[in-house]
């Protein structure tokens, strides 16, 4: 893959000269719709309540502006991902 194809692993700086890459060990879910769509988050030392439960993440393009966050968690179905969107929260 390029780096124009990979997706974007989600807290990695925007000059990081990878934010590409992904860790050996580590698990990922990718991340579905909203702000963050196809970005990865690092989900390793997350417990498996944790996982169930999703994640609010900051993000720069949430409905309110910079700071604010996106709902993200699993699905019924699909458990152990992708993460969805579920909303913005402040």
């Amino acid at each position: 893959m390029t780096e124009h194809t990979r997706p974007r692993i989600y807290g990695t700086d925007h000059d990081s000269t990878d934010p590409h890459t992904t860790l050996p060990g580590h698990d990922y879910v990718e991340l579905s719709g909203g702000p963050l769509d196809g970005q990865l988050l690092d989900v390793t030392g997350l417990t498996a309540d944790e996982r169930t439960a999703g994640a609010y993440l900051i993000t720069p393009h949430s409905a309110y502006g910079p700071g604010g966050r996106a709902s993200y968690g699993p699905t019924f179905t699909r458990p152990d991902g992708p993460w969805v969107w579920e909303g913005d929260v402040p």
